[in-house]
């Protein structure tokens, strides 16, 4: 392969790459305004206390968060075996919950930062932790992609990069 091929191989999957982060981002920020919407409501509504009505908030948030990436960040991704999709991607969510609100019990509980502005500030900081565990996960693990894609996709950059075809047919030999 040349060079050229390489840079143009890598400057697709870069291309790919910062569009799946793009559709991710905009999944997840309406996630994080869903998130932080439900949070603050459930705090002044109710006398739950900081971190379970963060928790509300985050459960929220993964329903409208799972409907977003499989029906428009990846939804051109291995849709075979939802169960498993599902089951993965609430494990992966609950881990990212315990990093959001670890956060935040910490500042809170650790720390007696608990002022409304203090507990969004370590809300929103436990969010974009779990989100970076939550990008990679959901990524590598829960929405999948498609295998014959993948080889497809390599079979015609090999292809197109290959020399001109030649005969397959055998020339007789002239003695």
């Amino acid at each position: 392969m040349s060079e050229r091929s390489t840079l143009g191989g890598l400057r697709a999957r870069m291309g790919q790459l910062s569009r799946e982060i793009a559709k991710f981002g905009v999944v997840g920020g309406a996630g994080v305004f869903v998130n932080l919407a439900v949070f603050n409501l459930v705090r002044g509504v109710t006398e739950l206390p900081v971190v379970r009505a963060s928790i509300v908030a985050t459960v929220v948030a993964t329903g409208f968060n799972y409907l977003g990436y499989r029906y428009f960040a990846y939804r051109d991704r291995d849709k075979q075996g939802r169960t498993k999709e599902l089951s993965l991607f609430l494990l992966f969510s609950a881990i990212g919950l315990i990093i959001e609100n670890g956060v935040l019990y910490t500042a809170t509980y650790g720390f007696e930062w608990d002022s409304s502005l203090q507990s969004n500030v370590f809300k929103f900081l436990g969010i974009g932790l779990g989100t970076l565990f939550r990008f990679w996960s959901y990524r590598t693990w829960v929405f999948r992609t498609l295998p014959a894609r993948e080889a497809v996709e390599r079979a015609e950059a090999f292809l197109s990069d290959a020399p001109p075809a030649q005969a397959t047919r055998k020339q007789p030999v002239r003695k």
